[in-house]
């Protein structure tokens, strides 16, 4: 049976607007819904054991409807991981120092565990650790630039790289619960981790 709230997203979001935001606002409301309806049918079976149907029922629409948004349940996936993992770094931005910043992060990816520790252990086709490497190096490099004025130099870069691949690494041992710790604790063993100059120029640039 399709819901009262599916329905509403499939017929008043189109004819309450005609502008391409409004589109845009009405499609992603649907994606949202269709990703909440995967994480309570998660909490009940893995991920390779829900089938797009199942995801439809449980959000209330067609199977149709999942299918103008999604591929295949994969692709739902890889959007909301998108979203949350977004999310994570504006709350990582929000920390005055790379300790704050981490544990704010942290925390958030605590909120969402179960998804996160889904989406790992289903990454052998579709990178989302690398996707999560490219979004932290972006985040520590433009932090730096912003503050210095200029590029960084070719063997900071090296170690900044190093250092968030090393980083990703430790942070999905911890989701899939390979190594235990609370938000706090994982953010002091990564600030500690830090490569002795780079860790000394977030000092200086007053980051750590």
């Amino acid at each position: 049976m399709i819901s009262r709230m599916a329905v509403i997203y499939e017929n008043k979001g189109i004819s309450g607007c005609g502008s391409i935001a409004c589109m845009e606002r009405f499609q992603d409301n649907m994606k949202y819904c269709l990703a909440d309806a995967l994480k309570r049918c998660m909490k009940r079976a893995p991920l390779e054991k829900i089938t797009v149907g199942e995801i439809a029922e449980e959000c209330g629409t067609a199977r149709q409807t999942f299918y103008r948004h999604f591929k295949d349940k994969y692709d739902l996936v890889n959007w909301y991981f998108d979203k949350i993992l977004q999310e994570s770094f504006e709350h990582m931005g929000e920390g005055r120092t790379v300790f704050e910043g981490l544990v704010n992060k942290f925390h958030y990816i605590e909120e969402e565990r179960l998804f996160f520790k889904t989406a790992f252990k289903n990454d052998a086709q579709n990178n989302l650790r690398e996707h999560d490497f490219h979004l932290i190096l972006e985040f520590y490099t433009e932090r730096i630039e912003g503050k210095t004025g200029k590029r960084m130099p070719d063997h900071l870069k090296f170690l900044l790289e190093m250092y968030c691949q090393g980083s990703i690494y430790m942070t999905v041992q911890w989701v899939l619960g390979k190594i235990k710790g609370s938000p706090e604790e994982m953010a002091e063993s990564l600030v500690d981790a830090m490569p002795a100059e780079l860790g000394e120029l977030f000092r200086k640039l007053e980051l750590l």
